[in-house]
């Protein structure tokens, strides 16, 4: 998995996320999991304050399995920045692309969501409806193996949600209670 960081991003939009599917390695609920933290540069700085070392600086998006896109308030400058879509267009070819909050507005930037659902934060659902076929108004939304996930805190329910179609319930419900996250909706 790459998860993408850039400055401003909004952590508990990548945290959250981070925290349900890196359980699946740590429990070995699914083979070979590991992650990297990409970003341009190396080191970014979150939208308050939080500093990030970063160990894996541009690198060709293409030698992973699943990208992962946080949201921010600089998304809405970031997606218009060429040269970091041009670099998250090298997961073109990734099989799972998934981002929460606005970190979908990247994603749409990038060509992604042509043709699909999707959701974001509420407070960014028209500077969504340009990228994609439908702005769905959910916590969460898969189109084949597009998953997006809504504002901020919704980010714990996707990745739960991530684990529960990449393994199984019963593997979701077990990283759901080693978090005592009460309120994730199991997939229907």
């Amino acid at each position: 998995m790459a998860f993408i960081l850039f400055d401003n991003m909004t952590t508990l939009d990548f945290v959250g996320f981070y925290e349900a599917v890196t359980w699946m390695g740590i429990l070995n609920v699914k083979e070979n999991v590991r992650w990297d933290f990409c970003s341009t540069k190396e080191e970014i700085k979150d939208d308050r304050g939080l500093t990030v070392k970063i160990d894996h600086i541009s690198p060709d998006l293409t030698n992973y399995d699943l990208i992962f896109v946080p949201g921010g308030m600089s998304t809405r400058q970031l997606r218009y920045d060429s040269d970091f879509i041009s670099w998250i267009q090298t997961a073109r070819e990734v099989k799972y692309k998934v981002s929460v909050c606005t970190g979908a507005l990247i994603l749409g930037a990038a060509g992604f969501l042509e043709g699909k659902k999707a959701t974001t934060n509420p407070y960014a659902y028209e500077l969504l409806r340009p990228y994609c076929t439908e702005v769905v108004k959910e916590r969460f939304v898969r189109d084949g193996n597009l998953f997006t996930g809504g504002g901020v805190a919704a980010s714990i329910d996707l990745g739960l949600y991530v684990v529960e179609s990449l393994t199984n319930k019963d593997a979701a419900q077990r990283i759901q209670d080693l978090m005592d996250y009460p309120y994730y909706p199991s997939a229907k």
